[in-house]
């Protein structure tokens, strides 16, 4: 029985409605409802003071019926498996909607890495990588980075895989460094494929962008690059946000001159405040306002881009929020009770499916480029990657319009179907 509160429900009931949608029998719910293999593992890890450290790791590959499994490996203190079992069934959902051929997985360790060194780190990530080896591999399942985890994570996989098998395989993990078979264009690729959605759904909206302002909660790596690409597209960013804080400015902030702030002093709101002393006369002069994550979601704009952490948008505060088009570059970042209430304001929400996708999408590129030892420049990545991400958009914008659902809904719909007939083409629905 799924408990309450597991994140897993929020697929669950995606799910359900798109199954309602499509008339499916009930053995496609089941098949959809249970990962394929949950891998759960205790790994050992020396420390710096020679200590031993046991650690929860795990991987669930969730389905493959439409190619290998895919999806990102988290380091974070939080990670659970249920939370693990919700984004491994998302990806499986996403690349179905972006009609990439691969099935969904996701893995993580559950730990701080904020509270160790390199060193210890890179064990962990070996000792993740040994612990995995076996279910993994370019024809099995693909991981790469997600939360607390980056390229330079990956080329410890790599190269502790590579080890335990005795031979050269890059493409088991994407996400690497240049020089270890990274792809161009993938650090900006999340970001980058939200700007292609946005505007072909803006423009099969009949939107303008002169003079739309956007927020953006969350200033990593995927939130400067949507921020930064937004604004060169001539876009207002009205707002941003990180862990810390965040400024609120009507007449917009330059993002390239917030991110080299954040880089040097590592929050957003250096560029006014020292800790909890802000500069109220620099503050008056530029007309900026300090302001919390939770005030950026309900700040005036017209677009909200969730870039952080899940859960962040729920029944308690949408209807307080002010933006018509939220871009969901989190993963999960509204619940299905926020969904409604949007709704019924008329918000468009471009799902997480849809909207953050192009991550996965170049982590794709990456891969056939590993497997075909022939690789391409950034400018060739965004030829192929554009109209993936584009079509992908204008296909949910369209199923959207006929059955007069949400774009989530449609993006399920869309991708239910997909893998269905995945399944079914294999033998699976009886």
């Amino acid at each position: 029985m799924i408990m309450k509160n597991n994140p897993f429900n929020n697929y669950i009931e995606n799910l359900k409605k798109a199954l309602k949608k499509l008339k499916l029998p009930q053995s496609v719910e089941k098949i959809l409802s249970t990962p394929n293999r949950i891998i759960n593992k205790k790994i050992s890890v020396r420390m710096d003071n020679g200590k031993s450290l046991k650690l929860n790791a795990c991987r669930v590959q969730f389905n493959n019926a439409r190619g290998p499994y895919k999806g990102g490996i988290r380091f974070h203190p939080d990670a659970n498996l249920n939370e693990v079992k919700m984004l491994a069934a998302a990806m499986t959902i996403k690349c179905a909607v972006v009609n990439l051929p691969l099935g969904g997985a996701k893995g993580s360790v559950q730990f701080d890495p904020k509270k160790y060194s390199r060193f210890e780190i890179e064990r962990i990530s070996r000792a993740y990588a040994k612990a995995i080896s076996p279910h993994i591999g370019e024809n099995k399942d693909i991981p790469a980075p997600d939360v607390y985890t980056d390229s330079k994570i990956m080329s410890y996989i790599l190269d502790e895989y590579e080890k335990i098998n005795n031979r050269a395989e890059p493409g088991v993990v994407t996400g690497k460094p240049i020089p270890l078979g990274g792809s161009q264009g993938r650090e900006a690729a999340t970001g980058q494929g939200g700007v292609f959605v946005l505007l072909e759904i803006m423009k099969a909206a009949g939107l303008k962008s002169k003079d739309t302002k956007v927020a953006v909660q969350g200033f990593g790596n995927v939130g400067y690059h949507i921020a930064r690409l937004l604004h060169e597209e001539g876009f207002t960013i009205v707002a941003v946000s990180d862990s810390a804080g965040g400024l609120y400015s009507k007449n917009g902030l330059d993002p390239r001159l917030v991110h080299k702030i954040k880089q040097e002093k590592k929050s957003v709101t250096a560029m006014y405040c020292e800790g909890k002393v802000c500069d109220s006369e620099k503050l008056l002069r530029d007309q900026v306002q300090v302001i919390s994550n939770s005030e950026l979601l309900e700040c005036q704009c017209d677009i909200l881009v969730p870039a952080a952490l899940d859960n962040q948008i729920t029944e308690n505060n949408a209807g307080k929020i002010k933006a018509k088009l939220i871009l969901e570059l989190a993963n999960g970042p509204t619940n299905p009770k926020a969904d409604v209430v949007l709704f019924k304001k008329g918000v468009t929400i471009i799902p997480d499916v849809l909207a953050n996708a192009g991550g996965v999408t170049v982590s794709y590129l990456e891969w056939v480029q590993n497997r075909t030892g022939y690789y391409w420049s950034e400018n060739e990545v965004l030829e192929k990657m554009r109209p993936i991400m584009e079509n992908a958009a204008r296909q949910i914008f369209i199923l959207s319009k006929e059955l007069n659902i949400p774009l989530r809904e449609a993006a399920f719909v869309s991708a239910v179907k997909t893998i269905s007939e995945a399944i079914a083409l294999r033998g699976g629905i009886k």
